[in-house]
């Protein structure tokens, strides 16, 4: 049987005077030797979303994988301003994901959010985000230093508490808490029903959730699992459990079609 094929919704970039749609290696390759799937890169056509055929993409995948990256959602999306106009948006993914996601959802799609991902599930149903998680009352401030080599930007940052008997805590071991790392200026300010938080920061920002009562793994984390996800046992048990869980609904799947 072939690998489980995982999609990749992409960003939308403006790179020259061309529009770009990309994902970033580290992703694919966390899907590839991670979960031991097959990455497909699926375009965000923004506002021709309707005239794409999301079904049809969804009908051909095992899996689902949300990226971080560089932009933030728009803040009318959650019902809000935007506070902070300068920083990066990328309305093309927006108009992708959300649906995206709801679908991947209700299809039962095993479904893995990170960063910007983890975020974009919050607000597909129904949640809300602090625009700047350091100007909030009481709250670290969760950003890299940019001027700091990669290595150190994707290194320990700060701890998060597991869920005694969560989801998350069992992947990993039952592990009660870890050390991750830390690149985001927005965060969950009000977590949408339905959602399960699986572990918190220190200063109480959640920062991994699971859908409740999804019919398969659906698992969003604020932090990087997929940075050098090879050489990061916890990372490691992650993506294998999200991989599995492609491997099962393709095995489901093709029962399925082989009793039709």
């Amino acid at each position: 049987m072939r690998r489980p094929i995982v999609l990749v919704p992409a960003c939308q970039r403006q790179l020259g005077n061309h529009v770009w749609h990309m994902a970033q290696d580290k992703y694919l390759h966390a899907v590839l030797l991670g979960a031991g799937c097959m990455p497909l890169v699926l375009p965000a056509f923004g506002a021709n979303i309707d005239l794409y055929d999301l079904d049809a993409a969804l009908r051909i995948a095992d899996g689902v994988l949300l990226t971080g990256a560089a932009s933030n959602l728009d803040a009318h999306l959650y019902g809000e301003e935007i506070r902070f106009p300068e920083l990066p948006q990328d309305p093309a993914r927006d108009a992708t994901t959300l649906p995206l996601i709801r679908a991947a959802l209700a299809r039962k799609l095993p479904l893995l959010a990170i960063c910007r991902g983890f975020q974009e599930v919050n607000v597909a149903l129904g949640g809300s985000l602090h625009q700047a998680v350091h100007a909030v009352a009481n709250m670290q401030d969760h950003r890299e230093d940019l001027r700091e080599p990669l290595e150190r930007q994707y290194g320990p940052a700060h701890r998060v508490r597991l869920t005694p008997g969560g989801l998350l805590s069992r992947i990993l071991g039952g592990e009660s808490e870890m050390m991750v790392n830390s690149l985001h200026g927005q965060g969950v300010a009000r977590l949408a029903d339905g959602l399960s938080v699986e572990a918190l920061a220190d200063d109480g920002l959640v920062e991994a959730f699971t859908v409740a009562g999804a019919d398969s793994f659906a698992m969003a984390v604020q932090w990087h699992p997929e940075w050098q996800v090879e050489s990061n046992p916890l990372s490691m048990r992650l993506f294998g459990a999200f991989g599995q869980a492609c491997r099962d609904f393709q095995e489901q799947q093709h029962r399925l079609t082989a009793a039709d």
